[in-house]
């Protein structure tokens, strides 16, 4: 396990506050984080030409805002979630209740509003393959609205990044 910055894209961050712009010194501290999530202010400030307190308070501004959050990111296959999948989805009718519905669910790990093929496509992590058909089979497709699903099983994580946020 180890800490990420992951700056945030979801819908509620956005909505919470006004657009935040986001300075290069902020972006200079996201890019310490993303590097490693515990590192000490200190050494972040001298990175990047502040103090302590002052990359302190600039932090505690980027959570607040919603432009990042720092969490412990796990490798699922470490912590026994051994089968990943996307599965794109179409729905009849309103999208958001079924979006609503998915990010209330353990298993959903990602949920996002799509055009193309899919309404919705949701990347799932479950523990095996019982519990992935019970997830997609008896939770996903018994939602109102969901018209079909199709599933893209993982065989093979081979990147995994989140630093596309100081790009």
């Amino acid at each position: 396990m180890h800490s990420e910055v992951v700056v945030s894209r979801s819908a509620d961050s956005r909505s919470r506050q006004p657009s935040p712009s986001v300075d290069a010194v902020s972006l200079a501290i996201i890019e310490q984080l993303q590097e490693d999530g515990r590192r000490p202010y200190a050494a972040i400030g001298k990175a990047v030409g502040l103090s302590e307190a002052a990359v302190r308070q600039r932090v505690q501004k980027l959570l607040d805002q919603g432009v990042m959050q720092i969490v412990a990111v796990t490798d699922p296959l470490t912590v026994g979630l051994r089968r990943q999948a996307m599965v794109g989805i179409n729905v009849e009718g309103d999208v958001d209740p079924v979006a609503d519905a998915l990010t209330q669910m353990a298993e959903c790990e990602y949920v996002v509003m799509t055009a193309g093929s899919f309404d919705l496509m949701v990347e799932i992590v479950c523990e095996d393959d019982d519990h992935l058909l019970e997830t997609i089979n008896k939770k996903i497709r018994a939602l109102p609205g969901v018209r079909s699903t199709e599933s893209f099983v993982y065989l093979k994580l081979k990147k995994q990044t989140y630093m596309w946020g100081t790009r």
